[in-house]
C-alpha cells in the first residue's frame, strides 16, 4: 500500500469512533498502515511510577488509526483525494480532482 500521508499533514477521520474530526499527524507507522493523529482516538492507560515520572496513574494518549479511515485535508479546509504524480522529474502528491500540488 502506497502512503499518501505524511507527519504534520492536517486529516480528517471518515469512519470509526472519531468520525468528523480534524487533527495534524504526530506519527506515521508504516509496518501497520497507521498514523496517530493529534487529539483523536484518546485512550486510557495505566501507567506504573518511574524514576523519570514519580507520579503514575492513569493518562490519556492518542492510539493510532489505520490510514484507510483517514482522508488529507486541502487549505480551504475539505477533504481531497490525493495521488503521486511525476512533475519536473519528481514524484509529487497531487489532489485527484483538481491536479493542485500538495506539498
Amino acid at each position: 500500500m502506497s502512503l499518501n500521508l505524511k507527519k504534520n499533514d492536517t486529516v480528517k477521520v471518515i469512519s470509526g469512533k472519531a468520525r468528523g474530526k480534524t487533527g495534524r499527524i504526530l506519527r506515521v507507522l508504516t509496518l501497520k498502515n497507521t498514523a496517530i493523529v493529534e487529539g483523536l482516538n484518546l485512550v486510557k492507560k495505566h501507567q506504573r511510577p518511574t524514576q523519570q515520572d514519580q507520579k503514575g496513574g492513569i493518562v490519556e494518549r492518542e492510539a493510532p488509526i489505520h490510514l484507510s479511515n483517514l482522508m488529507l485535508v486541502n487549505k480551504s479546509n475539505e477533504p481531497v483525494k490525493v495521488v503521486r504524480r511525476v512533475v519536473d522529474g519528481k514524484r509529487v502528491r497531487v489532489e485527484k480532482k483538481t491536479g493542485k500540488a500538495v506539498d
